[in-house]
């Protein structure tokens, strides 16, 4: 066996040994023991927080505009609606899926959270 070839069983070797503890062990469940309703619960929050981030990105894009004088009187009607309605059609997505607007946010961990506090 060259050196080469010998090298190349070593290192197919360590691979096996490292890719071992991804494997199933053997009398052990290899699902994650989470409940349906958690997982859903998870998911719409999350949903939820990335359009309320979106919503207040919009929301401060909007008054960066307005504060420039960039918008008419008419859009600046036509924004402030709009942001209403959709602030208010968030608080009716938080009531039917029961969650709270205080919950809606992510711990970025050291860079704080993801939505500010208002």
């Amino acid at each position: 066996m060259t050196d080469g070839q010998r090298e190349a069983l070593q290192a197919a070797e360590q691979q096996d040994e490292s890719a071992g503890s991804f494997l199933p062990v053997p009398g052990r469940s290899s699902h994650i023991g989470m409940d349906r309703a958690n997982a859903e619960h998870g998911l719409v929050t999350l949903v939820l927080t990335i359009v309320e981030l979106l919503r207040q990105l919009m929301e401060r894009q909007a008054i960066r505009r307005v504060d420039q004088g960039d918008l008419t009187d008419a859009q600046i009607e036509q924004v402030g609606s709009t942001l209403m309605a959709l602030d208010g059609r968030m608080s009716e997505l938080c009531d039917y899926f029961e969650v709270a607007r205080e919950d809606l946010n992510l711990d970025l961990g050291p860079l704080g959270p993801l939505l500010g506090r208002d």
